[in-house]
């Protein structure tokens, strides 16, 4: 017969607040309530760094992304605090059903955002990536900001101590974890496990964590049935993320082939970015994409290379510099003139390099240059190889770097970037960029133009056609897109005079550039000039 409970004395603590009935001993308990901390703590910043490193690749601009993300986690994460005050008289169960729930929607939440990106290709509805960001966002803020509560009211009922000593235990604890899930995102998870398993595996870690510190510590606080409920939702959780870490591998398959077609040849995710290459067999145009972005395709990548590289190539060209370009088509280009005697290509990515070197498509399509011994390749950062190279080392310099649009981009094309380039410069020497779409992003474009002429170089501009709309090609558009850009924009610049653009009559003959259709472009790209646009700096990207 179980007695009644003689009612508390006034002034006395709640029952919720009395010391907790442990299986061990208390400094034990203290001990595991903080390592239980250090890897919540842990596992949620990883779940912050994954959205924003998959809001990054899927939609762009990576300050923004960034940005959206940490202020609404941190908005909800306040939000989160307050409304765990009421569930302090059940910190336990209450824990315990905030990790259960943050385990699945943190580790399914970059599965939920790639499924929407590649089915839909939708970017702005309300179920489209975008959005859903900001729905992961705030769900995961609320759960992490609803466990420090709890887990204080827990760490207090092992035993009482004053709250400022409380709360620099759980924040020490809480700040460490921090520490080794934002170290281990980039530099573990992110390069062995990729975005996706990372994820799955951070939310398992997550469930185990808190399912074992209430069901092992404090699971004399719950009732049975409270035990069986969390027991069943803990195991169901780590079954649903185990199932879908078997079967990463065929949805990736299936949305790559949603997002790119049917003809992925070669899927690689590289320490910089991932890799795509589409067709090139069976008379299939060849395309490469770079993080969901078509750098390169077969219908019309001549058209564009022609118009980067023989403007510049007007002139001395025994020594030329291509920035980016491992692809190899750049250069295609350059050795059809007579007269160059080196070709030097900075590539960030090594993986880009050696498919342009092995894949058979791709090393058809530029011409198979990197056998030919004037070409040497360099893996480096431009802006980093800039810096350390000679003054006066090039004829021509070739930036075919990726759209300014793009936040990583931005300090390729910035005054002080240009200035390291207008050093390597020999006198008489040409500098040409790729300025992306002049019709599509004129301010853009201009603000390229402005940013040159402010590194002391004088200026050029010109523009391509692109193919018509509809077609879905490009080197900058993103996989999914629905037209291509109606124009190339490229701005050729030196140090001593304005540059002539035109044409060398004695050099090779083209395809789809002509003499008169450049001068026509040049007038007509004019016509769009924004004037009193400010350069765009390092401190202060203007793109």
């Amino acid at each position: 017969m179980i007695e009644p409970h003689a009612p508390a004395p006034p002034g006395s603590p709640p029952d919720w607040a009395s010391p907790a009935r442990l299986p061990v001993q208390p400094d034990t308990g203290r001990f595991l309530v903080l390592s239980c901390v250090f890897v919540c703590a842990a596992c949620g910043l990883v779940y912050e760094l994954e959205l924003v490193a998959l809001a990054s690749y899927l939609i762009g601009d990576s300050v923004t992304q960034a940005s959206v993300v940490l202020s609404v986690m941190v908005f909800a994460m306040g939000i989160g605090s307050l409304a765990a005050k009421r569930l302090r008289w059940r910190a336990a169960v209450g824990f315990g059903a905030i990790e259960t729930i943050l385990a699945l929607v943190g580790g399914c939440s970059a599965m939920a955002l790639y499924a929407v990106f590649a089915w839909t290709g939708d970017w702005g509805g309300l179920w489209g990536p975008r959005w859903l960001l900001v729905a992961f966002s705030l769900v995961i803020g609320l759960l992490i900001g609803a466990e420090v509560p709890l887990l204080m009211e827990l760490i207090q009922r092992i035993r009482r101590q004053d709250a400022g000593g409380a709360v620099a235990d759980l924040f020490a604890a809480d700040y460490v974890g921090a520490l080794v899930g934002g170290l281990a995102f980039p530099f573990l998870l992110l390069p062995l496990l990729g975005q996706l398993t990372g994820a799955l595996i951070t939310g398992a870690v997550n469930a185990l964590a808190g399912a074992t510190l209430v069901l092992g510590l404090f699971r004399r606080d719950l009732s049975r049935r409270a035990r069986r409920l969390l027991l069943i939702a803990n195991l169901t959780v780590l079954g649903l993320l185990a199932a879908a870490a078997v079967l990463v591998d065929d949805f990736e398959r299936a949305a790559r082939h949603a997002v790119y077609g049917n003809d992925v040849r070669v899927a690689l995710q590289t320490g910089i970015q991932e890799v795509v290459l589409t067709g090139g067999t069976h008379g299939r145009p060849l395309e490469l994409f770079l993080d969901g972005r078509l750098r390169v395709s077969g219908h019309d990548e001549l058209r564009y290379h022609e118009a980067l590289v023989h403007p510049a190539m007007n002139g001395p060209h025994a020594r030329v510099l291509i920035l980016g370009g491992g692809d190899g088509l750049a250069a295609r280009q350059v050795l059809r003139h007579t007269g160059v005697q080196s070709v030097d290509i900075v590539e960030l990515d090594p993986a880009v390099v050696r498919l342009a070197r092995h894949d058979p498509a791709l090393s058809k399509l530029n011409g198979r240059v990197y056998d030919d011994p004037r070409v040497r390749v360099t893996t480096d950062d431009a802006f980093r190889r800039l810096r350390t190279m000679p003054p006066s080392s090039y004829d021509v310099v070739i930036s075919d770097l990726p759209d300014p649009g793009i936040t990583a981009s931005t300090k390729l094309y910035s005054q002080e970037f240009y200035g390291l380039a207008r050093r390597a410069l020999a006198p008489g020497g040409r500098l040409v960029v790729h300025a992306g779409p002049c019709a599509d992003r004129p301010r853009v474009f201009w603000t390229v133009e402005a940013t040159l002429r402010a590194a002391g170089l004088h200026t050029a501009p010109y523009r391509v056609g692109g193919r018509e709309a509809g077609f879905a090609a490009g080197p900058d558009r993103s996989a999914g897109a629905s037209s291509a850009p109606r124009d190339w924009g490229f701005v050729l610049a030196s140090a001593d005079r304005t540059p002539r653009l035109g044409l060398d009559p004695h050099e090779p003959r083209l395809r789809t550039l002509t003499q008169p259709g450049l001068t026509a472009d040049a007038e007509a790209v004019r016509a769009t000039r924004i004037a009193g646009l400010p350069a765009s700096t390092l401190v202060h990207p203007r793109y």
